[in-house]
């Protein structure tokens, strides 16, 4: 009796908590993708600065100089391009996020409405079987006050 009590509340327990492992999970996954791609964005940017600072040093004469400034804004043009392409791929990732989290709250609003419908159908199966079972007692004591009058009245008659 107590070993299907404690199986059936670490039941209970674990079906509670696994949305939120999984939530946890889902959140994790999307921190992970994000800083990765962010790391990765920095080094990009971090190399064209770098590139950018060592194209200044050569810079030795007019013509270099002249060079060096157009150069400088085709760099700019990239670096916007980049800036642009790395919010569109941020902003996939948001809706991708959002996507799977609307996914999983569904799927979790799904799985608590069906575990308490099957609880409310648990509930009245037992309140019908307690109710059954108080009839037939009912009953019983019924035939036996009744089985008790008749031979109570049967002894009085002799």
């Amino acid at each position: 009796m107590q070993d299907k009590m404690f199986d059936t509340f670490n039941n209970q327990t674990r079906q509670m908590f696994e949305p939120m492992r999984k939530m946890n999970s889902l959140m994790l996954d999307n921190m992970e993708k994000l800083t990765h791609y962010q790391l990765e964005a920095m080094q990009r940017y971090s190399q064209m600065g770098t590139d950018r600072l060592r194209q200044a040093t050569d810079v030795k004469d007019a013509e270099s100089l002249r060079d060096f400034g157009t150069q400088q804004a085709e760099m700019m043009k990239k670096l916007a391009e980049q800036m642009q392409e790395d919010a569109r791929t941020m902003s996939e990732m948001g809706v991708e996020f959002k996507s799977e989290m609307e996914k999983l709250f569904s799927e979790t609003g799904r799985q608590m409405s069906e575990q308490a419908s099957a609880a409310g159908q648990q509930m009245r199966d037992q309140a019908n079987a307690a109710g059954n079972q108080m009839r037939e007692q009912a009953n019983a004591a019924t035939q036996g006050n009744q089985s008790g009058q008749a031979s109570s009245q049967s002894t009085r008659k002799k």
